[in-house]
């Protein structure tokens, strides 16, 4: 016999799942910026690149 789908938990969930690889893409780009500027600071200065610019 088939289950009964329980269509708001499983939204919730496929969501959860989401904002956690969401998070951890943050994460990771956080800890990138963190590397980058602590790189610059130690090395040769930084050069605002096109990117940057408002």
């Amino acid at each position: 016999m088939a289950r009964k789908p329980n269509y708001p938990f499983e939204r919730m969930e496929r969501e959860r799942l989401k904002a956690a690889k969401v998070a951890e893409k943050a994460r990771a780009k956080a800890e990138q910026r963190e590397r980058d500027r602590a790189q610059a600071e130690g090395g040769a200065p930084a050069t605002p690149s096109d990117d940057d610019q408002a």
